[in-house]
């Protein structure tokens, strides 16, 4: 059998390309990650403005045009009875009719989602003697005048 040829330093060929340095690893008790160092809050001078104190303040933000329910509209004596108000928004009678019922103490004990009607509610839920909160804005549907 030949024998192999046997590689010699001389034989290899190293290309000239430039090592990294490695960097030095950081202690092996330090597992922390690096802390942040906070930037120093920058203070800048206040410029001179050309407008007058008045245009410079920040305007009150615009309120939207009431629509949908929103929108106040004329209610029935009877619903004017309870909210005291002759043109009303349906959030707003919603709000004060519930501020009613519950001064009035007039939700069930037993059952706080059923509302037991006074005199004035049963006029202005067609003469029912309880009425579920459910079909409190249902019934005040009539009283809203289109």
């Amino acid at each position: 059998m030949a024998a192999a040829p046997m590689l010699t330093a001389a034989s290899l060929s190293f290309s000239a390309l430039p090592v990294p340095r490695l960097r030095a690893a950081p202690p092996a008790s330090s597992f922390a990650p690096p802390r942040r160092v906070a930037a120093a809050p920058v203070v800048r001078a206040a410029a001179a403005s050309s407008k007058s104190p008045a245009e410079a303040a920040p305007s009150a933000p615009k309120k939207k045009r009431a629509t949908g329910i929103t929108l106040p509209k004329p209610v029935s004596p009877a619903l004017q009875a309870i909210v005291g108000a002759p043109e009303i928004p349906r959030t707003e009678a919603l709000k004060r009719l519930w501020a009613y019922i519950k001064q009035h103490n007039l939700q069930d004990p037993a059952d706080k989602k059923v509302v037991v009607c006074d005199e004035k509610l049963k006029v202005l839920f067609a003469g029912r003697e309880r009425v579920g909160f459910l079909d409190i804005a249902k019934l005040l549907n009539p009283h809203f005048v289109k």
